[in-house]
């Protein structure tokens, strides 16, 4: 097993007991999650989401066998990346079941297709809901209150949706129209009509499936934050110009009660459709008093002479424009210095700094857009949160420089270089969905390289490797390397949140070296790394205290180094004065008997050359995964020879032959963890749990570190631990 990837809660510290209820139901849980899982049929969802944001993709093989033939992978691809960016999540499969935890997902709309081997697109045939324009997708809504303008309202209290047929350029074409509640087409009231489009190659109904445009209505409607008004939105196609624009707004008036004056007419769309608003409102002036380019691509406007025209004709021009992955982000800062070199008046939503050119990003620009409509508003800035441009985004020239780019504010920008030039599907591969989780983000052809921009992602530190055809390669432009994974590569994003796994100032903290030991185990000499504390003195009186600790499967000694910042953490934790001042041994756990080779091999080579206690009560052991079952396993065999004892994402095991009373006598400490259910070994944990409490064993659990089976886990893990060491 290669031992994969938070939050440590600020409970008082001191011993939690579970009740006997919720152990009892604890245990039935885990009994579910351990059993082998039957296959799954046809019209069993899919799809499931829990209440807080957890999204389960459960993937029966034999409909993909069925349905796209024998695949090696399969990901659930959908708008789960950073800024909701497309993205790929990998299933594993489990016997005759391919699936997945995600999450926990931002409240909002998310939509996705299956795909196996890169190519081998399925529809998930378990989800009723659809998307006219792409046949392949699916969409399922996270509920939440920064969501609730896109959740349903009430039945009976919206609007209502129908088509509009209408003929431009010698073809019939459709459109989508919502009315208002109350809305009578024979009625004494017009309404002001506001013409929405779609991007180029979208569908009118886009607007319904992704933009959530009835439910942004139907809630600010009954919320009366917005005029009543009839909303017409188009579909993308661009070919006929003006003339479908003309066309379309004598349909509508035809056959709706609308209000036909300038005055009460408004123009938006998204990219090219947002282009296309602008370019109508800007170049004639008396046809709409409104505009909005919602990620819109206009670089130019006007000419001076018309900005007289402009101003007085046009009543509004908002503009809006996702962060630095949205290709509008470029074009709206020239278009912004354009409108003020031209004198013309607009308004700027500023920089959403969570989204990209996305339905994510849309959505809040429809909802600030709608209610500036046809009323006077009082706040004519951008949107909380939102920030200024900052200047065109620029990354470096195509192999200029080592890879990823780290800019400003967190964007993230990865090349490969020209040796898979002719690939058909490239993606990374990093800790960067939700809590540390792994989702793999598409890269784009540019040239005889392959590239993307990601963020923004939080302070912290990552690691990657590229996904060529489906074959792990080293990003062997980033000179960072993890010995035991050997195609993954690093990269740290600065930050008060990831202070303390970033470098101490030179100097000033503690040293790491290598040990070399005798393996009686393995028969071999091997290595262990050793942290020792600024001012390290081997001649000091009093020993200092020592902290073994421990990898998981598939890595090595150099893990809690390369892998989970041990140093770092340590450094930090030390010069803040946190941390009793100890040396930290992290040995190689790969062998047949890990109780032999730590008490006959590991621990004596580290008494023979450093100047640390054999006194239990200044010993800790600790472990991640299969480190944390050997910690277990230490325990259990030797009773107080470890007075500190901790396990991270990691289970019991057996009550057979455990020696309670011994372990609460000759333990000071035992504190135990865990990543959330997307943590594949959390039931078997939480089986442990009711093992000890059964056994009237003192721990701690102070609830789950947010996040999977990883090193973001982890190295919060260590955070927490290692400053409870030695204090009691």
């Amino acid at each position: 097993m290669t031992s994969l990837f938070y939050h440590v809660s600020s409970r008082p510290k001191g011993v939690r007991r579970i009740p006997a209820a919720i152990v009892a139901g604890v245990m039935v849980i885990a009994a579910v999650l351990l059993a082998p899982r039957p296959a799954v049929a046809a019209d069993t969802p899919w799809l499931s989401v829990s209440e807080d944001g957890y999204t389960t993709f459960s993937v029966p093989a034999a409909y993909v066998q069925a349905n796209a033939g024998q695949v090696s992978q399969l990901v659930v691809e959908g708008n789960f990346g950073p800024s909701f960016t497309w993205a790929e999540f990998g299933l594993t499969r489990r016997g005759d079941v391919w699936s997945g935890v995600l999450g926990p997902l931002k409240p909002g709309l998310y939509y996705y297709q299956v795909t196996g081997d890169d190519t081998k697109g399925l529809k998930d045939p378990t989800n009723g809901t659809s998307v006219a324009s792409k046949p392949l997708w699916s969409t399922f809504f996270v509920p939440g209150d920064s969501a609730r303008l896109l959740a349903d309202a009430p039945q009976g209290q919206g609007g209502k949706v129908e088509p509009l047929t209408y003929r431009t350029g010698g073809k019939e074409r459709s459109a989508q129209v919502w009315t208002p509640p109350g809305y009578s087409a024979n009625g004494p009231k017009a309404y002001p009509v506001l013409f929405l489009q779609s991007g180029d190659g979208g569908s009118a109904t886009d607007w319904l499936d992704l933009g959530r445009a009835k439910q942004i209505f139907d809630n600010l409607s009954a919320q009366k934050a917005m005029e009543p008004m009839v909303v017409v939105i188009a579909d993308g196609d661009a070919s006929d110009g003006d003339k479908q624009v003309k066309d379309l707004r004598k349909a509508v008036a035809d056959r709706y009660r609308v209000l036909r004056g300038p005055a009460h007419q408004a123009i938006a769309g998204v990219t090219e459709g947002g282009t296309r608003a602008l370019r109508a409102a800007l170049a004639h002036p008396g046809q709409f008093a409104y505009a909005g380019s919602f990620s819109g691509l206009l670089t130019d406007s006007a000419g001076r002479a018309d900005a007289n025209a402009i101003n007085r004709g046009v009543k509004l021009v908002r503009l809006y424009t996702g962060n630095v992955t949205d290709p509008a982000y470029n074009a709206t800062n020239r278009l912004t210095k354009a409108l003020d070199r031209a004198r013309i008046r607009y308004e700027f939503d500023g920089v959403n700094p969570d989204a990209g050119a996305n339905w994510n990003a849309w959505q809040e620009n429809l909802i600030d857009f709608v209610p500036r409509l046809f009323r006077k508003v009082s706040n004519h800035g951008p949107s909380a949160g939102h920030g200024p441009l900052k200047g065109e985004f620029t990354p470096p020239a195509p192999g200029t420089t080592p890879t990823p780019f780290v800019a400003e504010d967190g964007f993230v920008t990865f090349e490969t270089t020209t040796d898979f030039k002719d690939a058909q599907h490239v993606t990374v591969w990093a800790n960067w969905a939700p809590n540390g989780s792994w989702l793999r983000i598409p890269l784009s052809k540019a040239g005889d390289r392959w590239r993307a921009t990601v963020g923004p992602l939080d302070p912290w530190f990552y690691y990657y490797r590229v996904i060529v055809d489906r074959v792990a390669v080293k990003d062997v432009s980033n000179p960072t390397k993890v010995t035991s994974e050997p195609t993954w590569s690093t990269f740290f994003i600065p930050g008060e949140k990831a202070r303390l796994l970033s470098d101490v100032p030179a100097g000033q903290g503690g040293k790491v070296e290598s040990m070399t030991y005798r393996s009686t185990v393995a028969n071999q000499d091997r290595t262990a790394l050793v942290w020792t504390p600024p001012g390290y003195d081997p001649n000091r009186a009093e020993p200092y205290p020592v902290f073994y600790l421990q990898h998981g499967g598939g890595q090595s000694y150099t893990d809690w180094v390369e892998m989970g910042r041990a140093k770092q953490i340590l450094d930090h934790q030390f010069l803040d004065g946190d941390l009793v001042p100890m040396v930290v041994v992290m040995g190689n756990g790969n062998v047949s008997n890990f109780n032999r080779e730590l008490l006959e091999n590991i621990v004596p080579a580290a008494r023979a050359r450093y100047n640390i206690s054999s006194d239990p009560s200044r010993q800790a052991l600790a472990g991640l995964s299969m480190g944390g079952g050997q910690t277990f396993g230490v325990l259990k065999a030797y009773p107080g020879q470890f007075a500190y004892v901790a396990a991270f994402s990691a289970g019991f095991g057996s009550a057979a032959g455990v020696d309670a009373q011994a372990i609460n006598n000759g333990t000071k400490l035992l504190r135990v963890y865990v990543g959330d259910q997307t943590d594949f070994v959390y039931p078997s944990f939480m089986a442990s749990l009711t093992t000890m409490t059964n056994l009237g064993i003192r721990y701690e659990f102070d609830g789950v570190t947010p996040g999977p089976h990883g090193w973001d886990v982890w190295q919060k893990n260590l955070i927490d631990l290692a400053p409870r060491l030695f204090k009691r």
